[in-house]
């Protein structure tokens, strides 16, 4: 029996649209610097301490991902070629593109300079699908800025976001209502909002490794191993979402995490895996311009008991050499490891506005 995907069974089924930039930082380099076209290119520092902040879809094919350390981007990839990010030209194209989103819907709301929702249920446009206003901003995107976007579309945004990948890069997939549920059935877990890697493994220890497994488990089953996720993890796994598109979205915090397929016990690495979770943190800050200054890491150890440690500075942390200098003293106070350690994450949290993202850092509190 299909479900109906309404929130209010009434209405009728609600057109969203998920737009995500194509390898944004690295499309805008190659754009401005032809020499750079057609080759693998990642945004950052080559420096042995240095992190890929972004990747070209060149790079993307061997291996080399964002938040991975230079030295191994370089390792899978020798011919990379590394370009300093210059996130106030960012932030001018993207300026651009959210002015464009303006043109067709009134409920909009970003998730960083290169992706948001848009609530195109009013028809704004007065185009005959939301299929075709997709298509139409991202014809817009590409002449106005030279760049290419994807669209997701379908009736929540949950199913919206999967979809934008779907044909990437520079196309758009469809979701319509009534095949939700089906589309995910097919999909990896790990393909899903609010599944991380910690998350993901546990699935896959208890058999779940597709959409079509995730539904066959009950509510409460699911409550049992994934507490308050449970409710959330058996609506997806039936294509149901019931956020609305929130402009006034706000983000409290903002982190990243990784589980080690081997428990980590030396110090040095410990401390090099932290620095590159600050910068992939500080990354998504300086794309979001949202700035916190409290600093926490969190730290798992191979039995499973987790340590956490935290710290704030007098202001919001903006710079990115002291948000890896906060996270690596926050670690710094459980080494020597009692244990090795399986996951490791750095959160930054407490937002506070900035006039701009090179305002000079403040102190520590003591």
């Amino acid at each position: 029996m299909t479900r109906d995907p309404r929130p209010d069974p009434g209405s009728p089924p609600r057109k969203i649209i998920h737009i995500d930039m194509d390898a944004f930082f690295a499309s805008v380099e190659q754009r401005d610097d032809p020499a750079l076209r057609g080759r693998p290119l990642a945004v950052g520092h080559g420096a042995r301490r240095g992190v890929v902040a972004a990747a070209s879809y060149e790079a993307r094919k061997f291996g080399v991902r964002s938040a991975m350390p230079s030295t191994t981007a370089l390792r899978l990839c020798p011919q990379l070629v590394f370009t300093p990010p210059r996130f106030e030209v960012y932030k001018a194209v993207s300026r651009q593109i959210h002015a464009i989103f303006a043109d067709y819907a009134d409920a909009i709301e970003p998730l960083s300079l290169d992706e948001a929702y848009l609530d195109v249920t009013a028809n704004r446009a007065g185009l005959s699908t939301a299929s075709d206003t997709a298509r139409e901003i991202r014809a817009r995107i590409l002449a106005e800025t030279g760049l290419t976007a994807s669209a997701g579309i379908s009736y929540n945004k949950f199913l919206a976001k999967l979809a934008s990948d779907q044909n990437k890069p520079n196309g758009q997939f469809v979701v319509a209502p009534g095949k939700g549920e089906a589309f995910v059935a097919g999909l990896p877990v790990g393909r899903f909002h609010g599944v991380g890697a910690v998350t993901e493994a546990k699935m896959r220890k208890l058999g779940i490794e597709t959409g079509d497994d995730l539904r066959r488990q009950s509510m409460a089953f699911l409550a049992q191993h994934f507490g308050k996720s449970g409710p959330w993890f058996h609506g997806i796994a039936r294509g149901e979402d019931h956020r609305p598109v929130n402009p006034d979205r706000v983000r409290k915090s903002s982190g990243s995490e990784t589980t080690f397929e081997t428990d980590l016990t030396d110090p040095a690495a410990i401390t090099a895996e932290v620095e590159a979770l600050a910068d992939k943190v500080h990354g998504w800050c300086q794309r979001a311009q949202a700035f916190g200054r409290t600093v926490t890491v969190k730290v798992k150890y191979a039995d499973f008991q987790q340590a956490t440690r935290s710290r704030s500075a007098s202001g919001a942390v903006t710079d990115p050499a002291a948000l890896r200098r906060m996270a690596r003293d926050l670690v710094s106070s459980v080494l020597p490891a009692r244990l090795g350690i399986r996951l490791l994450g750095v959160t930054v949290s407490n937002f506070e506005a900035v006039s701009t993202a090179a305002a000079e850092q403040p102190a520590l509190l003591a």
